[in-house]
């Protein structure tokens, strides 16, 4: 149930990341509204939560846990990209955009994989 619930907040995650990007180049003034700005802090807090849930049931810190650490790593570059990205325009923002979906595509095969280095 709670992988299902995991599974779920990523794809709400993901799509939120997508559409706000979309909207902050064809609308960016409707990025101010307060359903802009809470609704995804909301969907990312639930998405850490479950994952937390995740690794405590799978007793994944028991055992050799690097690609937990890759993937907090990720996740934070995919934060900082994701952020980088709604706040500037052109080129930047599309390379920042390349660079979110890249630590999530990474995120994901080393969740899949649980290796790190899956790419060697």
């Amino acid at each position: 149930m709670i992988k299902l619930l995991h599974l779920t907040f990523i794809l709400l995650s993901i799509v939120s990341f997508v559409g706000r990007v979309i909207i902050s180049e064809t609308h960016p003034g409707l990025l101010k509204q307060s359903l802009f700005k809470i609704v995804p802090h909301v969907i990312t807090g639930c998405l850490v939560l479950s994952g937390i849930i995740l690794v405590i049931q799978g007793n994944w810190l028991s055992g050799e846990s690097g690609w937990l650490s890759a993937k907090l790593l990720a996740l934070l570059g995919y934060v900082g990209l994701g952020i980088f990205c709604l706040r500037v325009r052109g080129k930047d923002r599309w390379l920042a955009f390349s660079g979110a979906m890249l630590c999530f595509a990474y995120m994901g095969m080393v969740a899949v994989t649980k290796n790190p280095w899956f790419f060697l």
